[in-house]
C-alpha cells in the first residue's frame, strides 16, 4: 500500500512537473490538464490546487481559480501563495473586502511578503473607489463613476458590477456605443445577466428605440422580477411611447390643442431620456407654430436643439419660426448650420432666401412706411400714398416745432419715396426680389418729394393746408 502511494506521488509529481514547463511556456491550457492530472493522483496536495489556481487564473477564469485557490488554503491554512491567489481572485472578481482578509492572512504568515503588501493596497484602494462612486452616483456625476470604475477595473478586470455601473453611466452620458459594448461583452459570457440587458435596453430607449428596448427590459424582468431599474425604465419606456403615439394622433387629426397637452405630458415622463425629448420638443414646437405662437415654438426649437444640437429637424421648423416672425439674421445662421450638415438642394435654397429675405430686411420696408400688404393692389397703394402723403406734408405740419417739422418732412419724403417704388411695376418687381434698385438708373436720391406729389395730386397750382379750428386742417388747390 505504502509503495502504491509513494509511484502515485511519483507519478503527481511528475504531472506537476509537465504543467510547469506548459505554463512557462504559456500554454497555459496543457498546463492546467497537467495539473488536473497531478490533483486527481494526490487530491491532498495544496500546492497542485495552488499551480491549477495560477493557471485558471492566466486563462481569465477568475471564479473556478477561486476554488482551487482555497482549497489549497483549505488543505495549508500556511500556504502563503494559496492566500496571495485567493485574494488576487476575490480582487479581481471585484469583493475587495474578501481580497484584504486574504492578503491580510499572507501578511501575518511572512509580514514582509512585498506582494501581499502592495496587493493589500489595491484592495482597499478599490474600496476606496466604490464608496467614491457611490456617492457620485446619487449626485449624478456620472463621467466621475465612470473615472473610478476605470480605476477599480484595472485592479478587478473580471468584476460585471463594476463593468455594470461604468456601462449604465456611459448610457446616461449619451455614450451609447461604448455602454453597449461593455454589456455586450458580459452577455457573451453569461447571456441571462439582468443587469447587462437592463443596460443593453437603457441604451436604446436613450436612442429613441423604444419597442427594443422594451423587449430587452422585458427580458431582464424575466431573469430577475424584482429588478428595479429595469422596471421603472419599462414602466417608462412604455408610458412615453403611447403619450408620444397619442400627440402624433391629436396633431395629424387637427386637435393642436390636445397635441400640445399630451406631448407637454410626454416631456414630464423622464428628464433623461435626451433623444425623445428633443423630438418631443420639436413636435410641440410644430404644434405651436400651427396655433401660430411662434414665440413659443422658437423657444421649443431652441430646447429641442439644447438637448440634441445634430437634429436638423427643429433647426429647420426654428429656422421658419425666424422668417414668420422676420428674424432673419437667426434665420440664415440656423439655415447656414442645416446646409453645413446636409448638403442638399433643398437645405441651400432654403439658406439663399433667407439670405435674400436679409438682405432685404435691411433696406426700407416700403409697403410698411405706406401702410399697406405686400400684395396690395394698384388702387390700394394709390389710396395708401394719398392719405400718407396728406398726413406727412410739410405745409400741415407748418406751426409745429422745428424738430417735428424735420421728422415730418423726413415722412413725406419716405412716403413718395415708397410710392415712386411701389406704383411702377419694373422697379417693384426689382424691390420684390431684392435687387439693387441703383442699378439701371434707380438712384433714390433723385427724385423730389414734392413734385411726386403735385403729379399725384394734379397741375402745377399751388397746394396749401389751412386751418378750420384748433388741430384741423383741409387742403384747397390753386
Amino acid at each position: 500500500m505504502w509503495k502504491l502511494l509513494r509511484g502515485r506521488s511519483r507519478e503527481a509529481e511528475s504531472f506537476k512537473e509537465q504543467g510547469n514547463a506548459y505554463y512557462a511556456k504559456k500554454d497555459y491550457n496543457e498546463a492546467y490538464n497537467y495539473y488536473t492530472k497531478a490533483i486527481d493522483m494526490c487530491p491532498k496536495n495544496a500546492s497542485y490546487y495552488g499551480n491549477r489556481a495560477a493557471t485558471l487564473m492566466m486563462l481569465g477564469k477568475f471564479r473556478e481559480a477561486l476554488g482551487d485557490a482555497q482549497q489549497s488554503v483549505r488543505l495549508d491554512d500556511s500556504f502563503v501563495r494559496g492566500h496571495l491567489r485567493e485574494g488576487k481572485c476575490h480582487l479581481s472578481l471585484g469583493n475587495a473586502m474578501a481580497a484584504c482578509r486574504s492578503f491580510q492572512r499572507a501578511l501575518e504568515l511572512d509580514h514582509k511578503n512585498a506582494q501581499a503588501q502592495q496587493e493589500f493596497k489595491n484592495a482597499n484602494a478599490v474600496i476606496e473607489y466604490e464608496k467614491i462612486a457611490e456617492t457620485d452616483f446619487e449626485k449624478r456625476d456620472f463621467r466621475k463613476v465612470v473615472f473610478c470604475m476605470d480605476r477599480a477595473l484595472e485592479f478587478a478586470p473580471a468584476c460585471h458590477r463594476f463593468k455594470i455601473l461604468k456601462a449604465e453611466c456611459l448610457a446616461m452620458l449619451g455614450r451609447y456605443p461604448e455602454a453597449q459594448s461593455v454589456a455586450s461583452d458580459i452577455l457573451r459570457m453569461d447571456s441571462t445577466n439582468a443587469d447587462a440587458l437592463y443596460v443593453r435596453g437603457l441604451c436604446l430607449y436613450y436612442e429613441d428605440c423604444i419597442e427594443k428596448a422594451v423587449q430587452f427590459f422585458v427580458q431582464a424582468l424575466r431573469m430577475a422580477p424584482d429588478h428595479e431599474k429595469a422596471c421603472i425604465a419599462c414602466r417608462n419606456a412604455k408610458a412615453l411611447k403611447a403619450k408620444k403615439e397619442d400627440g402624433n394622433k391629436a396633431f395629424k387629426e387637427g386637435n393642436y390643442k390636445l397635441a400640445y397637452e399630451l406631448y407637454t405630458e410626454a416631456l414630464g415622463i423622464d428628464p433623461n431620456n435626451i433623444k425623445t425629448n428633443a423630438k418631443l420638443y420639436c413636435n410641440r414646437g410644430t404644434v405651436n407654430s400651427k396655433l401660430r405662437k411662434l414665440d413659443d415654438a422658437i423657444e421649443d426649437c431652441t430646447s429641442a436643439v439644447k438637448l440634441d444640437a445634430t437634429y436638423i429637424k427643429a433647426y429647420l421648423r426654428r429656422a421658419q419660426c425666424y422668417i414668420d416672425t422676420e428674424q432673419y439674421e437667426e434665420a440664415v445662421r440656423d439655415y447656414e448650420k442645416v446646409y453645413q450638415t446636409e448638403k442638399t438642394k433643398e437645405h441651400k435654397q432654403l439658406l439663399k432666401n433667407a439670405q435674400l429675405e436679409l438682405k432685404k430686411s435691411k433696406r426700407k420696408d416700403y409697403y410698411k412706411i405706406l401702410g399697406v400688404d405686400k400684395n396690395a393692389s394698384e388702387d390700394e397703394i394709390k389710396k395708401a400714398y394719398r392719405k400718407r402723403a396728406l398726413m406727412h406734408h410739410p405745409d400741415r405740419h407748418s406751426g409745429a416745432s422745428a424738430e417735428v417739422q424735420k421728422e415730418e418732412e423726413k415722412k413725406f419724403k419716405e412716403v413718395g419715396e415708397a410710392f415712386t417704388i411701389l406704383s411702377d411695376p419694373k422697379k417693384k418687381t426689382r424691390y420684390d426680389s431684392g435687387q439693387d434698385l441703383d442699378e439701371e438708373g434707380m438712384n433714390m436720391g433723385d427724385f423730389d418729394a414734392n413734385n411726386i406729389f403735385k403729379a399725384f395730386f394734379g397741375g402745377p397750382g399751388g397746394f396749401s393746408f389751412e386751418a378750420s379750428g384748433p388741430g384741423n386742417f383741409f387742403f384747397q388747390f390753386g
